[in-house]
């Protein structure tokens, strides 16, 4: 693995998913292989998981790191060609994603959609200038249009929790208060199916997903409907995608409840943090033996030093 961007990047999945697994049970295994490397973390977005996780498993392989949040800590970034950089934005992407990969050996990036415009977003402006202007291998820890870190963990839960070798996982909207990417949810549904596990989708109509990323997936618009049987509920909030970044709905009847979660089958409930207590999902299930959220989190760690094994595995040969 030469970089880490998307599914794409990943030529084998259940080699990957059986590396992880691997690392879970003695997260130290590999402590050596990251010794007098570093790695630089940019942040353009605020998080939690994704910077801890990312040091944590860094750690575990012997590897330094260094984080900037650009805004409080770095100039802001001009990514355009051609502009004349008159305004707020005082260094280009072209010298600072080279300078960067000149101090490290990898470098990772957290840049969220703005949810302004679709083509700009969709485009993977930050990303792509990374890849096209940083000499060494970098890492997606969230885009504009995916979080393969987050998705990975979703499935290393799920292949440490399923009772039946292809479970049924729902994805179900939720509503949430503002409106958020679709990134979690485009890469949850990639990796899913990448998986070969039984995919449904719910949300009201208005809240499609981008085709590529929906896939062969059964899209259902009943909610309930789609519980029935579940093996794994996973609720998340994602705003519209054809009425580009808007909230359409706020209603309260998709919030997850444990009355829907008897619809399943003892099915586990699944989120990617931080949630909305109580508006995406109420305490009952949050707070019950169901709930797989902090087993997700915890997941963060694996995934991203599973990803980082693989990167300096390949950086050695």
């Amino acid at each position: 693995m030469k970089s880490f961007l998307s599914i794409q990047d990943v030529s084998n999945l259940p080699a990957l998913l059986k590396d992880a697994l691997e690392i879970k049970k003695n997260p130290h295994l590999y402590a050596k292989l990251g010794q007098q490397k570093s790695m630089c973390l940019i942040f353009l977005n605020p998080s939690l998981r994704t910077r801890l996780s990312a040091q944590k498993a860094a750690f575990n392989l012997g590897l330094s790191t260094a984080v900037l949040d650009v805004g409080s800590q770095g100039w802001q970034l001009e990514f355009g060609d051609g502009i004349i950089m008159d305004s707020d934005k005082a260094e280009h992407i072209k010298e600072a994603a080279a300078v960067i990969g000149s101090y490290f050996d990898v470098v990772a990036i957290r840049a969220f959609a703005k949810l302004e415009d679709r083509n700009e977003d969709y485009s993977e402006q930050v990303m792509e200038s990374f890849k096209k202007y940083c000499p060494v291998p970098i890492i997606n820890m969230e885009s504009g249009t995916g979080h393969p870190l987050q998705a990975f963990a979703d499935l290393i839960t799920i292949e440490e929790n399923k009772m039946v070798a292809k479970p049924k996982v729902v994805l179900t909207w939720a509503p949430h208060p503002k409106p958020l990417p679709q990134a979690v949810a485009n890469s949850f549904c990639r990796w899913i199916q990448a998986a070969n596990f039984d995919l449904t989708i719910t949300h009201p109509k208005g809240y499609e997903l981008v085709d590529e990323a929906v896939g062969k997936a059964t899209v259902v618009y009943n909610q309930q409907n789609a519980l029935d049987g579940a093996d794994f509920v996973y609720a998340k909030n994602w705003s519209s995608y054809t009425n580009y970044g808007k909230v359409l709905s706020k209603d309260p009847d998709w919030m997850v409840t444990q009355e829907k979660m008897n619809l399943t089958n003892q099915g586990k409930f699944m989120h990617c943090l931080p949630v909305r207590r109580n508006v995406i999902v109420e305490d009952a299930v949050l707070d019950s033996d169901q709930s797989l959220v902090i087993p997700q989190a915890t997941n963060r760690v694996i995934s991203m030093q599973t990803v980082l094994k693989n990167i300096l595995e390949e950086m050695k040969k």
